[in-house]
């Protein structure tokens, strides 16, 4: 893959590259964004390239390289500085986890394209459907953490902001044509308040492996231990959990329980590579697992059968309102606004509001029938 872009692309390694970009930013009003990050190589994913893109330039922002990054964040409090994104959500969420950052005054693409009822609404897609661009996407799994980056992953990273703005403008012709502008807006704002992403881990995660439950209270004991095993194997690997052992071989050691290398290797879902690197490991797990106390189930909170009645209420009137206008039902009211709602319970309009905010467009125009639902 070879540049055919006339656009300059700038690399920016320095805090000095940095402050001249945000300095060249002083005029702009658009600015496209993303971000590639390590999560299929790395124990604890991090953001490790920045992506921007105005007119007349694409710009590469290194983290991995330039150690403070915070000026960034009045970048993204500009409110007369538009910040184009697609499919947003992450980006933001993995940007507020590593640098702290707050966003205001954000356009999301792929909120438009499906606030507009588009059924093919990713990246690859649109490019070729909009600018006859074929993206390829060798590049999507790389390791974005490796050093230096290749010419062809810069070319591949550059094409994410690239054609952002004027795709934006494409798809802000086609919201108002349609009347659905302020519609699509209102969900880019509420996407500013996502909450960073959490990047731990969970000692308790092993009760949330699939078929876990099924097994009785020593295999569950087993099955934590090796869970806790895994973790410090990938910690101190600083690969992903899933590359270090599968869910499912885990589950079956647990199922299996071996007290000696053939036991172990007779087990089909454990791979021999992962008998050479960790038998010594698994056996001293499945051994601690079983001697210790067997791990107490958590407990659910008694399901409230007033609220969940009120939930399914709105999620079927949620759904019929996203079949009548041909959009996803998800666009006519975000499952965390619904879920606040039929908790709160409101009566009247004036207690609606509050819970619907910044959702204005949509208070107006369902905020009588969504009480109506609530209380069918």
């Amino acid at each position: 893959m070879t540049s055919t872009l006339n656009t300059p692309l700038h690399l920016i390694e320095s805090k000095a590259g940095l402050e001249q970009f945000i300095a060249d930013l002083r005029h702009e009003s658009q600015l496209a964004v993303d971000t590639e990050s390590n999560s299929l190589y790395a124990y604890q994913e991090q953001v490790c390239l920045i992506q921007f893109s105005f007119p007349g330039k694409d710009i590469l922002v290194d983290p991995l390289k330039i150690e403070d990054l915070s000026s960034l964040g009045e970048v993204f409090q500009r409110p007369d500085l538009k910040k184009v994104f697609h499919g947003s959500e992450y980006d933001l969420m993995c940007l507020k986890r590593d640098f702290g950052f707050e966003f205001v005054n954000i356009a999301d693409t792929r909120v438009s394209c499906r606030t507009l009822g588009w059924k093919k609404t990713g990246l690859g897609s649109l490019l070729e459907n909009v600018f006859e661009v074929k993206v390829n996407k060798k590049y999507q799994r790389a390791n974005w953490g490796a050093r230096p980056l290749s010419e062809d992953m810069r070319y591949y990273a550059r094409l994410d902001t690239h054609y952002l703005i004027p795709l934006e403008a494409h798809l802000e012709a086609e919201l108002r044509k349609a009347g659905r502008m302020e519609e699509a807006a209102e969900l880019c704002e509420l996407l500013t308040h996502v909450k960073a992403h959490e990047n731990g881990f969970d000692e308790n995660g092993f009760w949330g492996i699939r078929h876990a439950r099924d097994l009785n209270p020593r295999q569950m004991a087993i099955l934590r231990e090796l869970y806790l095993m895994r973790d410090t194997e990938a910690r101190r690997a600083n690969r992903p959990h899933f590359k270090v052992m599968h869910d499912k071989a885990l589950l079956s050691i647990a199922q299996a329980s071996p007290t000696n290398n053939s036991d172990l290797e007779n087990i089909t879902d454990v791979p021999a590579s992962i008998l050479r690197r960790y038998k010594s490991h698994i056996l001293d797990a499945v051994k601690r697992g079983a001697q210790a106390k067997p791990p107490v189930k958590p407990t659910r909170k008694p399901r409230d059968e007033v609220y969940q009645h009120r939930y399914d209420n709105l999620h079927r009137w949620r759904k019929q309102q996203g079949r009548k206008r041909s959009v996803e039902s998800d666009i006519i009211l975000p499952r965390e606004i619904m879920e606040d709602i039929a908790h709160a319970a409101p009566k009247k309009m004036e207690e609606l509001q509050p819970l619907m905010a910044p959702l204005n467009w949509r208070y107006r125009t369902y905020g009588k029938a969504i009480l109506k639902a609530l209380w069918q």
